[in-house]
């Protein structure tokens, strides 16, 4: 009898099945009378027997009937999710952010040159030096002695950034000089000046955008452009004396103070106070990229206020064209013969976009002092002038360029 009437029960709750997901009412279907009402309040697991094969599960919340369930299933309660509060950019993101913007400042800091020089023309070459100083301690913060050490250990990339820069550089110095002078006919001393363009050490810019674009690759590039700033006083001569045709003498120490006050002397503060104080560091690094964005726009627009007349004269417009395919091409060229001879290697890469930048950016302002000092027609400084603010516009736009290809 026990077998039969619980076979009998099985069938009575198949069959109404349907009715168990119905919203519980205070008098269930079928109960003959109110006696079969469960009385609020209840717990959650109060149970009331009504109709024989149904358990009845009424649950109270916030004053309302929420269910019934079989007397098979498990109670069904759904996990209340946490509200996740909505992130909010933070003061310290947005300075850190900062240098996603450094080309746009770029660009607007030239027009402004070229509309009103006066914005810029007060900062003169005296705060260069300190100006670029500040922009290598922005790397030695975020770098460390590991970083350097390991690049010195890449003697091949460090002799293709060489070549690069005493080798291809100069060819396209030489070649655009020529064109300068033959195919737009323009005076030999515009040509000499495109050509000594050509002949000086890469630019500290170029350490600065490599940081941007690939971080790790900076203490390669910082490696590289103190080589090729350190042998510029005796490479610059030779090949001003091959390609000019006029030895011009460079001061050995002013050079080497050069190198110490822009380059060693604040990498190597930024490496020691990461080392030895990081608090600090951390403290302060977020400062460092707004601050790193205002120093690059002084750097790109003051030359070119400094020099507007240079740049509007009336040869301004066609040795403006060459100093920007000659750069283009030195940019274009350090990438590819990168690719070519590196193409086995796992950071090939980023190691064609640091040396792209070592080739196509150089000390363009020594090349500019060079000219006012040891060149008696003005003409000559005037494709240095042009170069400082062309390689620095086309630097910083590959920045934005592969930057935003990366991400």
């Amino acid at each position: 009898m026990m077998v039969v009437k619980t076979i009998v029960a099985q069938l009575l709750l198949h069959h109404h099945h349907y009715r168990y997901n119905q919203p519980s009412r205070f008098f269930p279907r079928n109960c003959s009378s109110e006696s079969a009402r469960i009385e609020f309040p209840i717990r959650p697991l109060n149970l009331s027997l009504c109709c024989g094969s149904r358990l009845i599960i009424h649950t109270r919340a916030s004053g309302e009937i929420s269910g019934r369930i079989d007397q098979d299933e498990p109670p069904n309660y759904a996990p209340i999710s946490p509200q996740i509060p909505e992130h909010k950019a933070s003061f310290v993101d947005v300075l850190k952010k900062a240098n996603s913007v450094l080309p746009q400042v770029v660009l607007a800091s030239t027009i402004l040159a070229l509309v009103y020089p006066p914005s810029f023309t007060w900062f003169t070459s005296r705060y260069y030096a300190p100006a670029l100083g500040f922009l290598m301690f922005a790397v030695g913060l975020n770098s460390s002695e590991k970083d350097f050490v390991e690049a010195l250990n890449r003697p091949t990339a460090i002799l293709a950034g060489y070549i690069g820069q005493f080798v291809l550089k100069p060819f396209l110095g030489y070649l655009f000089g020529t064109m300068a002078m033959t195919t737009f006919g323009l005076p030999t001393s515009l040509g000499a000046g495109i050509m000594l363009a050509s002949c000086v050490s890469g630019a500290q810019l170029s350490n600065y955008a490599t940081f941007l674009t690939d971080p790790e690759m900076a203490p390669l590039s910082i490696v590289m452009t103190s080589l090729s700033t350190a042998t510029a006083v005796l490479v610059t001569p030779l090949l001003s004396l091959l390609l000019i045709g006029k030895r011009l003498p460079v001061d050995v120490q002013g050079m080497v103070s050069n190198i110490l006050q822009i380059v060693v002397s604040p990498v190597a503060a930024g490496l020691l106070l990461n080392r030895f104080l990081p608090r600090i560091s951390s403290a302060i690094r977020p400062f460092l990229p707004p601050l790193s964005v205002l120093v690059t726009s002084l750097c790109v627009g003051a030359p070119l206020a400094i020099n507007i007349d240079s740049v509007l004269s009336p040869f301004g417009i066609s040795v403006l064209l060459l100093v920007i395919v000659f750069h283009l091409s030195a940019f274009i060229l350090g990438y590819a013969f990168t690719g070519i001879a590196f193409h086995n290697s796992p950071d090939v890469k980023p190691l064609q976009r640091t040396l792209s930048y070592e080739t196509g950016m150089q000390s363009s302002l020594l090349a500019l002092a060079l000219a006012n000092k040891f060149f008696q027609d003005p003409l000559v400084g005037v494709p240095p002038a042009i170069s400082v603010v062309i390689m620095s516009l086309m630097g910083f736009s590959l920045v934005m360029i592969w930057a935003k290809k990366k991400g």
